[in-house]
């Protein structure tokens, strides 16, 4: 009877790795990390706003482009932020700054859970 080992090719790598190994993994990702003064939470929507009366644009069912910033807190509430045309590009570094942000740190902290796990 032949044994096979499945579902462990993904943790293999960090399984194996000694302590000197996840200190230094964790040090490259420090270095990795974005600027902390440049993100923002959020996503960023492309909108449309449709005046009433008297524009010939929402008349003609085009509309006005909005930028807008939307912040998800707890309980449900959102927030939304108007960001102007010129900030767009700004705006959607800082998300993709903050989304890198968060997966560096969860990267972190796998490695840290590893350096609790080695033996003293």
């Amino acid at each position: 009877m032949e044994k096979v080992l499945t579902g462990l090719c993904l943790f293999v790598s960090l399984v194996l790795m000694n302590e000197s190994q996840v200190r230094k993994a964790r040090k490259q990702l420090l270095g990795e990390l974005p600027d902390l003064a440049e993100i923002v939470r959020g996503s960023l929507l492309d909108r449309r706003i449709f005046h009433r009366r008297g524009c010939l644009k929402c008349r003609r069912g085009e509309g006005h482009r909005v930028w807008v910033l939307t912040v998800g807190y707890p309980g449900g509430r959102t927030r939304q932020f108007t960001v102007p045309a010129q900030h767009k590009g700004q705006v959607q570094r800082w998300v993709r700054n903050y989304r890198r942000l968060r997966a560096k740190l969860e990267a972190i902290c796998e490695l840290n859970h590893e350096l609790l796990r080695a033996d003293p």
